[in-house]
């Protein structure tokens, strides 16, 4: 892994175990990643354990537009790593229709005044951002319930949205599918482990 002055990819990574299957898709990434000679970070955020919540003197500073007044150190030092990168990759499992908490605490004092919005001149824009969700059902019962579109437009355009010139939003799901025998889910997860791993490759 690279230093942040010369990674060309990001990744933001939700997941409080070091076990199952989001864990494996970010492993298979970061495998296709090394295959394609493509440099990178990861912010592990329970690892790392990011605080998710913001402080009285962040809410004011978000609030209030002051774009003049400082970010804590962890908020400036995952800035820099996007900043450094040019694509930007989010993995996590879907919880409640959305990322984990961790994830959107990481959005709420990360995406700050002066970086992600009101920026003086022009926005720097990234290359691509790729979402990579793990899930138990699959899109199709996601979409039937109207899961799957609400979470992908929270990601894709209220989150990311002109952030990025390019975006995509790729849900690896089906362990808890009706359909989904034991069996049935080690095809699926293979094929959804290296599909993530042919991403890597492409980005």
């Amino acid at each position: 892994m690279t230093t942040p002055a010369t990674t060309a990819v990001h990744v933001v990574y939700a997941h409080p175990s070091e076990r199952g299957f989001t864990r494996e898709v970010l492993g298979a990434f970061l495998d296709g990643l090394a295959d394609a000679g493509r440099p990178y970070t990861v912010s592990d955020l329970y690892a790392m354990d990011f605080r998710s919540e913001l402080t009285r003197a962040e809410y004011e500073r978000e609030s209030g537009y002051d774009a003049e007044a400082p970010v804590p150190d962890d908020v400036a030092a995952e800035q820099a790593r996007l900043a450094a990168a040019d694509t930007w990759v989010f993995v996590y499992p879907v919880w409640w229709a959305d990322c984990p908490a961790r994830l959107k605490g990481w959005f709420d004092r990360v995406w700050t005044v002066g970086f992600a919005r009101r920026t003086v001149g022009e926005p720097r824009l990234v290359e691509k951002a790729l979402v990579l969700c793990t899930a138990g059902y699959d899109i199709a019962e996601l979409e039937a319930s109207g899961c799957y579109r609400a979470m992908r437009t929270v990601m894709l355009t209220d989150r990311i949205g002109e952030r990025a010139r390019t975006s995509e939003f790729v849900l690896l799901g089906g362990s808890a599918s009706a359909s989904a025998s034991a069996s049935g889910w080690q095809v699926l997860k293979a094929e959804h482990l290296a599909r993530a791993k042919a991403l890597a490759r492409s980005v």
